[in-house]
């Protein structure tokens, strides 16, 4: 996103036939933010000799998972990868088919996603686990990061100008960027006791990071 600032007009205190120098500036504000949000992938294989065998011995586990997970409102239900192939024996024909689909349950309440998968993982067990930072909590953060950041910009273009010994200085532009997150990746969980237990479920943390580039116009005279 960028934000133009209106720089500094041209007017008598701008040295004749030029522009006042230039610099350009970079700062940053981080923070670490709780993951708290899961997204758990719930996968079944099927294996048969047909191609239409697979596919209907994969849509009904599909479906039936799908109509007992839409039952909890704390847990979003969706669907995942869908995907039927042949498998080749030694001569190069097909053997046999096999197929693998997925669904997802996404939820800010760990102990509610843990239960379902529980719940279902007798057709379809967990297969992957991923904890992220939900949207409103990183914006909620973001927004704090930016007067950080923004702080720390006016800070630095104040330093550089007095270590220059400039009079002072005007924003000429600024753009402003999220950097990329940083994950501490908690342990996984891949799969489900036998008798259904839930299993504590904890997200890790992410890195948030605000980022603001610009440059400024240095003043040999105050206005």
């Amino acid at each position: 996103m960028t934000l133009p600032v209106l720089a500094q007009q041209e007017g008598d205190d701008e040295p004749k036939g030029g522009k006042w120098p230039q610099a350009s500036l970079r700062a940053e504000a981080s923070e670490q933010i709780a993951q708290d949000t899961v997204r758990i992938t719930l996968a079944s294989e099927v294996s048969d000799a047909t191609q239409s065998a697979v596919a209907k011995s994969l849509s009904k586990t599909l479906q039936s998972v799908m109509d007992d997970a839409k039952g909890d409102a704390k847990v979003k239900v969706s669907s995942g990868n869908y995907h039927v192939w042949p498998m080749n024996n030694e001569k190069g024909k097909i053997s046999n088919w096999r197929g693998r689909g997925e669904i997802f349950l996404k939820s800010t309440d760990f102990a509610a996603a843990s239960e379902l998968a529980a719940k279902l993982s007798d057709r379809m067990p967990i297969s992957n686990l991923d904890f992220s930072v939900s949207p409103q909590v990183r914006a909620k953060h973001e927004e704090a990061l930016l007067t950080q950041a923004v702080k720390a910009f006016g800070q630095r273009a104040q330093a550089l100008t007095d270590a220059l010994g400039f009079a002072g200085y005007s924003i000429r532009n600024i753009d402003l960027s999220g950097a990329g997150a940083q994950y501490q990746p908690a342990q996984r969980m891949v799969g489900m006791a036998a008798d259904k237990s839930s299993v504590p479920l904890e997200g890790g943390t992410e890195t948030v990071t605000v980022s603001i580039r610009g440059s400024i116009f240095l003043q040999t005279t105050q206005k």
